[in-house]
């Protein structure tokens, strides 16, 4: 299984949404996917329908040990997707890892050995506590959504140390997938200039595709389904299937389930 960390700390640049509509759209092409919400605000897993509230199991339970990815996995109503959804409990998980010996590799333990997916998408906190540490820990790669304004690059830069701390310390084989450029607006000047900087930064390692300012990717949640199944046809659902087929094309080769 192909894990793959969505993380940015600075909030408000499209995460979930990404986590989200590009979980959909790997399900879409015939991956088996498992989504993977370690944010305690629960927005994955509400985005993709689930009720977290009635769960027994979540995220929080794995991460203690208390249950097993398997027994914790809920399927949703999108084909070949499954969530691990995350319930209020995991707002305190912060401070009770911090108990644990092995506190950063909780995720990776938890999910060394699981079957059945091809591909895991991890939702993180907009923060770079223990929460995202563990996932950026137990993730064979790391897609960096970034919202197209100033303040986003200096967040880039903390996040670009964080993992080659990460990379030192916890998971030497940590990469980066990409960086996707949010809520994409052509009419501003700062957009293309922030875009120029970026591409200019990193060159490759930024995704062609840009995830467009859509209406309906913001309105897609309160319905509780990601943008690809609410409105396919929108400019923003248009933009995630180009961003999945990258992504597909910067993976290692792995085979579908039949």
């Amino acid at each position: 299984m192909i894990r793959i960390a969505i993380a940015n700390q600075k909030g408000g640049v499209g995460k979930t949404t990404t986590a989200i509509n590009m979980a959909t759209a790997m399900a879409a092409t015939g991956w088996k996917t498992l989504l993977i919400d370690l944010d305690p605000q629960g927005n994955a897993s509400t985005g993709t329908g689930i009720d977290s509230r009635q769960r027994e199991l979540s995220s929080y339970d794995v991460l203690l040990g208390e249950a097993t990815v398997a027994e914790a996995v809920v399927p949703s109503s999108i084909p070949g997707l499954d969530v691990l959804p995350a319930t209020v409990d995991l707002s305190g998980a912060e401070i009770e890892l911090v108990d644990f010996e092995d506190r950063a590799g909780r995720l990776r333990r938890a999910l060394a050995g699981h079957v059945g997916h091809d591909v895991c998408f991890i939702d993180c906190p907009p923060s770079l506590g223990l929460l995202t540490l563990n996932a950026l820990t137990a993730a064979d790669t790391l897609l960096v959504p970034l919202q197209c304004e100033f303040f986003a690059l200096e967040g880039l830069s903390q996040l670009l140390q964080t993992v080659e701390k990460v990379q030192q310390v916890f998971n030497p084989d940590l990469g980066i997938v990409g960086v996707a450029l949010t809520m994409f607006d052509r009419r501003n000047r700062l957009t293309d200039q922030v875009s120029e900087d970026v591409r200019g930064c990193l060159g490759n390692l930024v995704f062609e595709s840009v995830i467009p300012r859509n209406v309906r990717l913001s309105e897609a949640p309160s319905h509780g389904l990601p943008a690809l199944i609410y409105d396919h046809s929108c400019a923003g659902s248009r933009a995630y299937m180009a961003l999945a087929r990258e992504l597909i094309s910067r993976l290692p080769e792995k085979r579908k389930a039949a």
